[in-house]
Formats: structure tokens, sequence, C-alpha cells
């Protein structure tokens, strides 16, 4: 017995009970039932989840009654693509009946036709480590397409030709970048040739699912592999044009940083430091803002007298074309709204310079910052990719100087909560006004000042509003 089937009989054993009882069960009521795809393939890693997958030959009706009475509960929300779902003793189970679908070659979605055997369910799988299966409970093993070689050379290969399961599904293009990046596979080389031939038929597929299967690839542990993956075929260009458009030419008259490979080197930087982040990691948005914070690059180069290279701006820019293309990604809009934030305020820290910075650019920047404090620190520090040790040693120095200060002034004044002195009841009981755009003007001024010079007493603040006030046109009338 290999070292890998060793390990699968551990990962069996320790979900016997549950595989064991509902083959049992589906056996008893004339059905067929098999532990199959990403489970068994996980089984076999020994990394096997909470999560198992099955496949059978009874009809989504007929699986929602066995698993009726054994699982703990029962739903259907996945009862149009044949599949139902359980939870059983902790385990997350999905039963799905052999499918045979028929793709219109125009269209996002299969339509749904079941198959009579597990070989018709097995070969329109997307890949051959995926395409094994364990019937149960004979616990015979199922692998008509050697993906079980295939996991033990570590290869990425289809159970039939690229192009027709690519044809079928174009998604399984960007999942094959993916289990790149989360397994450290190999793609073959002829499913990266069919991937750069079919790249366009991505256009295809749905933003949501597209999102999905870019958020799964940069949470993996090595998203450099799958993003070099989806850029050498040309899928990038179909769903995130801005990562190749990082690629700028380099020449000996103009010498400047690779951004590409920059990016990439600041994300692999930022996941060795999101132990920093409140929740640790992975981390989406600064995996995110890590990767896209250069964006704004290629549209404001600009070859300055004398050799120079300046991108002056790049961080708004790349802001609002973050922005831009994760909306259309669909991504949430809080995700949108951090990594837009992040991506401008990323350069913020290197007008600190030499530790010069007043207490109001600290209390500034901490405000600016927010909720994202944490996020901007780990990408501030992960933006530095320098081959310089003196240079490296010296940046580090200042953003440890900066964190020391915010934790000083943390301590002194409630930084994360500022607040102006006085609230805007207080504002218009002073003033005389009732709601409207000038109390709105009137607090920000006074957040401006209590940014300045920090917190004030009510004598003061009160003072400082009355200054305020008889400088506005509404005063004098």
């Amino acid at each position: 017995m290999s070292a890998a089937q060793r390990h699968a009989v551990r990962q069996l054993l320790r979900i016997a009970p549950v595989v064991d009882e509902l083959g049992e069960r589906f056996t008893a009521a004339g059905q067929e039932l098999a532990l199959v795809g990403g489970s068994v393939r996980d089984a076999l890693l020994d990394r096997l989840g909470q999560d198992l997958d099955f496949t059978t030959s009874a009809r989504p009706e007929q699986t929602k009654r066995l698993l009726s009475g054994w699982a703990e509960s029962v739903w259907d929300v996945g009862e149009a693509y044949g599949t139902i779902g359980a939870s059983k003793a902790g385990f997350q189970i999905e039963v799905t009946t052999y499918r045979s679908d028929v793709y219109d070659r125009a269209s996002r979605k299969p339509q749904v036709a079941y198959g009579e055997t597990i070989s018709d369910d097995l070969v329109r799988r997307d890949f051959t480590i995926n395409a094994m299966a364990l019937r149960l409970p004979s616990r015979e093993f199922v692998d008509p397409h050697g993906g079980l070689p295939d996991l033990g050379r570590k290869v990425i290969r289809t159970p039939g030709t690229p192009e027709t399961s690519f044809s079928d599904d174009p998604l399984r293009m960007m999942r094959a970048a993916r289990f790149a990046a989360q397994l450290g596979f190999q793609v073959a080389p002829e499913v990266i040739d069919a991937m750069r031939r079919m790249a366009d038929r991505l256009d295809i597929i749905s933003a949501e699912r597209i999102r999905d299967e870019l958020t799964k690839l940069l949470l993996s542990d090595d998203p450099r592999a799958g993003l070099t993956l989806l850029v050498d075929t040309g899928l990038a260009d179909r769903m995130l044009p801005e990562l190749p458009a990082l690629r700028l030419e380099i020449d000996e008259h103009h010498r400047h940083k690779d951004v590409y490979e920059h990016s990439l080197t600041v994300l692999e930087q930022a996941i060795e430091l999101e132990d920093r982040l409140p929740d640790g990691g992975p981390d989406l948005t600064i995996r995110l803002a890590a990767l896209l914070h250069d964006i704004g690059k290629p549209k404001t180069r600009k070859f300055e007298p004398g050799g120079g290279v300046s991108f002056h701006h790049h961080d708004v820019v790349g802001a609002k074309m973050a922005r831009k293309r994760l909306t259309k990604l669909r991504f949430p809009s809080a995700t949108v709204d951090a990594v837009s934030k992040l991506t401008e305020l990323h350069l913020r820290f290197h007008g600190y310079g030499t530790g010069q910075w007043t207490d109001s650019a600290v209390r500034r920047y901490i405000r600016d910052a927010g909720d994202l404090l944490d996020h901007l620190h780990v990408l501030t520090r992960s933006d530095c990719t320098t081959r310089n040790p003196r240079k490296a040693k010296a940046l580090q120095r200042s953003y440890d100087s900066l964190e020391e200060r915010i934790e000083q002034l943390a301590e002194q004044e409630e930084l994360q909560k500022i607040r102006p002195d006085l609230d805007g009841n207080q504002i218009m009981a002073i003033l005389g006004l009732t709601p409207g755009p000038v109390v709105g003007r009137a607090y920000k001024h006074m957040l401006d000042i209590r940014m300045d010079r920090g917190p004030l007493s009510e004598e003061e603040a009160t003072a400082e509003l009355l200054k305020w006030w008889a400088e506005q046109p509404e005063a004098a009338g």
C-alpha cells in the first residue's frame, strides 16, 4: 500500500460511520452511492475536511427521502441541479444525482441531464484528480481516467480532451489555475495550450462565478502560481486586465521596477504579515489590496527628462480603477470600499520621511485609515521590495517609528474614536442654529481643529467655534 493510500485509509476510518451508514441506506433502497471528487482527492492527500461529496443513481426526490430521518437536517437549495444537502455528525454532505450535462455553447449554465452510471458522471468532471470515486458501502475504488497516478505526479489533466472540458464549462480554465495555487500541482502542457486558445470563452461566464473562483485562488497558499498562469494564458486579460497591464516594458534608458513582479512580491510579503491582522489570515482584503495597489501606474507613467520615470497620482487613479474592477466582478461593497481606500492610502507613509510628522499628521493618518489601520500597516510594510538592504532597513525603522508614535498617541487620546470637542447639538445651541449644511461645515471645522491641536476644553472649543462663526456669511445675516 502506498503512503497516499495509507493516508486515505486513515481519513476514511474517520468518516466511516457516516459513509458506511449512508451507503447501506442507499443500497437497501436499490440505489448506488459513492464518495466522489474533491472528497476522494483530499482523502488521498490527507487533507479531508468536514465537507463530503457523494454521487448517486437516485433522483433528487429519492435522495431527499433517503436522507430524511437519517440526517440531522436536509435542504434542497441545489435540487434544480440534482443536489440535495444535509448535515450529520458535524459533516456537511452533498449528494448529487449522476450527471451527464448538455451545454449550450453560448450559455452560462448547463442544461441539467442525469446520467445512468457512475462512468457518465466521472467523465464530465473537470480534472482527473477530481474524477475518482469510492463506491459505498463496498469501498471499491473507481478511477477510470488515471486520477491516482496524476495525483502522485502532481499533475492537473482533464478526463477527456481539454477542449471538450473547457467548452462544457469555461470556468474550468480558471479552476486549473486555482488548483495549481491550492495544491502546488503543475498543469499539463496540453491543458495550458487549450487555456491559451480558448481564453475568450471565459466571456460567457457570470461575474459572480469568476469572482468566487478568483477569491479561492487568492486565498490559497501560493496565489502567485495561479495568477501567473492566468496572465500567461491570457485568461487574466478577460477578467482582470489590470494585472497583465502591469507588465510595463523596461529599457536601458528608462529603468524602473518591474511593476508586475513587484506586485506579486508585495502580495507574497503581505501574506507573510497576515498574522499582524486582528483576525490573522488568510485575508481577502489585504491580498486584493497588495495585488492591485499599483494598478494606476500604467495610466500615470511619464518619462522624465534625464531618463527618470514617474507615476504621479497613481494612488488616486489606482483607487478608482480598483473600485471599478471589483464592482464589475460583483465583490461586496465593503470589500470594494476597503481595497479602494487602501490603494489610495498606500503611499501616505512615504511622506513621513525622517519621522518629522507632527502629531496632527499622525492623527490624520489614523483617522483616514479608520478600521483599516492594521491592514494599512501590513500593506505599507509589504510594499518595500528594494534589493538594497540599507534602504530596506531604513524604511522598516521609519515605519517602526510611526507605529510607536501611533501607539503613544493612542494611549493619550482615543484616536480611533476622534470626534470634535463639540458635537452637533452643542454647535447648534451655541450658534442658535437648526439642523442643516451650516452645522455640517461647523462640525468639520471643529474636527480639523481637533486633529491639529488635540483635545480642547469646552471653553477653548467654544471660543474656536465662535471665531469661525464670525467669519461666515450666515453670521452677518
